[in-house]
């Protein structure tokens, strides 16, 4: 391809006009949505704080021995309120390429309250102000869930909108083909990642002008990439590195794009690395990208068993009473045990007896062959079918819940298995993984994870490996919240329990 002419400059916008997307900032660009949104993020937020902090100030007047008139009481309160706004915007929590993101947007507010509220509880104590106690107990927990709640449905509401491809950040992307086609096939497949490529800017010679690639048109070279992005309304330019894409053109380009407002991203070839283990540090004029190795041991790992058994303790009294019902309904409606045992692998490759409630007829292992024979509907070394004969009228009620699952927490208690983990896999299963699949077994089999909130049995076998290895290699404590709050939804949603 030649370089771009005056006339080629204006094939981007009529390429994209035929596609009927409008060629202004206003059509996709951060500016219109991202401020209204921010707003509305802010809004909510400061309604919630108000709220906490005021709940906090009332039952502090309620407790004996309140030395400090309305006036003080009101004042701290209004304090610690826009103390709370303040460390929100400094931890970054309304910055916009956050929005939608879900767990590093629930973390910068989380991580935000927590640090607020541990100085305050240290210049409480040096200061001996009164009534910082309740506002630990009472603001802190009731506003940092409230803020997370309001995010969670903020998050939903801007999904909801972008799988209309609304509210979404105008792509130039810039590389190779087979590069543009991947950053194509991960942003446009994916709505709820926020991206939309619009246009792409090749090597010159590398692909005829007026060309697509999956879908999008090929709208210039790296000459004038800079032109094209304002041109097509892009809020960023991401670029993939090839031999063409020098350092220099790299520079020149973030020139180009700096006056007119354009965002420069450099899109590392890394899969399956989540963004604590990146670090990116500036040495000799060289900006250098470390990528932490998975550790599998540590102090993180304690804060997990602690986590995992306190966690799990406090469900199982919370779950008692379903508990004691399903074992009645289990052992009244079918033959044989209430429990079905069943040897898992574990970390390591350790086996373990793993609990479940029976859902299934007596002697279900040994009809597997025969209910074979008429299908398969699971993937890869698993067997599934969704009509099991199999599994009695109970069971599939207990299944289609995940309510078969919950003697697991017992599992949990002995420390045999994780609240969050990968999948529990059979012996059979793990004596055909490859090299690739063992890394599940670094880290304990949870009673959920990225398989059960990411569709479970709908999944196909190479997904749920790729889910477990990467939980494997990136889990965060945080993470692990996340994932149990995400696991309610998929239970009550049922979707691939069968």
């Amino acid at each position: 391809m030649s370089t771009v002419t005056q006339s080629h400059l204006a094939s981007p916008r009529a390429a994209l006009r035929a596609r009927g997307l409008q060629m202004t900032r206003a059509a996709f660009g951060l500016s219109p949505w991202y401020r209204a949104y921010r707003r509305r993020l802010a809004m909510t937020d400061v309604l919630v704080i108000v709220a906490s902090v005021a709940l906090a100030a009332w039952v502090h007047a309620g407790e004996a021995h309140v030395s400090a008139g309305p006036a003080t009481r009101v004042a701290t309160a209004a304090v610690l309120g826009l103390l709370w706004y303040v460390a929100l915007a400094a931890d970054r929590t309304y910055d916009p390429r956050t929005f939608g993101s879900g767990p590093l947007e629930f973390h910068r507010v989380f991580d935000a309250s927590w640090k607020l509220f541990s100085l305050v509880a240290v210049v409480a104590f040096l200061i001996k102000m009164e009534g910082a106690r309740t506002y630990l107990v009472v603001a802190l927990p009731v506003g940092l869930v409230g803020l997370l709640a309001t995010r969670y449905a903020w998050r939903g509401w801007l999904h909801r909108h972008r799988t209309e491809r609304h509210m979404t950040t105008a792509v130039l992307a810039i590389g190779l083909r087979d590069q543009a086609e991947r950053l194509i096939r991960e942003m446009n497949g994916r709505p709820s990642s926020g991206y939309r490529v619009v246009g792409v800017c090749v090597p010159s010679g590398t692909v005829r002008a007026g060309e697509e690639i999956d879908g999008v048109p090929v709208l210039g070279d790296l000459k004038t990439a800079g032109a094209i992005a304002a041109q097509v309304g892009a809020d960023c330019v991401a670029v993939s590195g090839s031999d063409a894409v020098t350092a220099d053109v790299v520079r020149r380009l973030g020139w180009e794009l700096e006056p007119v407002g354009v965002d420069l991203m450099l899109t590392a070839e890394l899969a399956d690395v989540a963004g604590p283990r990146i670090t990116v540090t500036p040495a000799a004029g060289v900006s250098l990208l470390h990528v932490d190795a998975p550790r599998f041991a540590g102090p993180k790992f304690l804060l997990k068993a602690v986590m995992d058994w306190a966690g799990a303790a406090m469900l199982t009294v919370l779950v008692l009473p379903v508990l004691v019902v399903t074992a009645v309904a289990v052992k009244a409606t079918s033959k044989g045990p209430v429990f079905f045992r069943q040897d898992r692998v574990g970390r390591g490759g350790r086996t373990f007896r793993m609990l479940k409630f029976r859902t299934m007829v007596v002697g279900a292992e040994r009809m597997v062959a025969q209910v074979a024979a008429d299908g398969d509907d699971g993937a890869g070394v698993l067997f599934k079918r969704r009509d099991d004969p199999r599994v009695t009228p109970v069971g599939r009620v207990l299944r289609r819940y995940s309510i078969d699952e919950l003697p697991q927490l017992f599992n949990v208690l002995s420390g045999n298995m994780s609240l969050v983990g990968p999948r529990p896999p059979l012996p059979s299963e793990v004596s055909k993984y490859e090299a690739r699949m063992r890394r599940r077994l670094l880290v304990k089999p949870g009673l959920t994870g990225l398989w059960q909130v990411g569709g479970r049995s709908d999944l196909p076998w190479e997904e749920c490996v790729r889910l477990d290895v990467y939980y494997a290699e990136n889990w965060t404590p945080f993470g692990d919240l996340m994932i149990l709050a995400r696991t309610a939804k998929a239970v009550f949603g049922g979707a691939g329990a069968y």
